[in-house]
């Protein structure tokens, strides 16, 4: 007898920790939809302003090599113009205009909503990788600004593939 009820007790167990575990994963999942729902409703306004706007920054300088090889990566060293200290970099804006002609750009990014923006005129120098695809002459379009009549300025720069 006493080996029926031992058998009995350990079903009886088994079957309530199953019932148990069914129950911590209900748990879990109501949890988990809570914390979805909780995060989703509490995020941010899409109606807030952003207080930044990008701008192309003015290219004042760039070192390129005499000559290109095929399939190499260089270093395109550019220096640009920073007006103000709320301006800052974010990266480089290359258009393909053709097969070998490139539009380069720095871009920027101003704060809108600060007064309290001073200007520096500062110049700053980075740089981006560029991989010689084709055996071609490369022209490269560098935005340096604007002209009296609000047209967009470039210095172009010609490079031979060897």
């Amino acid at each position: 007898m006493k080996i029926g009820i031992f058998a009995f007790l350990n079903a009886t167990f088994f079957n309530f920790k199953h019932l148990e575990n069914k129950k911590t994963m209900r748990s879990k999942i109501f949890f988990s939809i809570m914390i979805v729902a909780l995060l989703t409703f509490s995020g941010c306004s899409l109606e807030d302003e952003e207080n930044f706007h990008f701008v192309a920054l003015p290219i004042t300088s760039v070192e390129l090599p005499e000559s290109f090889d095929l399939n190499e990566t260089y270093e395109i060293k550019v220096t640009y113009q920073r007006a103000s200290d709320c301006t800052f970099f974010e990266g480089f804006d290359i258009v393909s205009e053709d097969t070998t002609t490139r539009n380069v750009a720095v871009i920027g990014s101003e704060l809108s909503d600060s007064g309290n923006c001073n200007e520096v005129l500062e110049e700053v120098e980075t740089s981006f990788n560029f991989i010689v695809l084709y055996n071609e002459i490369y022209l490269f379009k560098f935005y340096t600004g604007r002209d009296e009549n609000d047209v967009a300025t470039y210095l172009e720069i010609e490079v031979p593939v060897n």
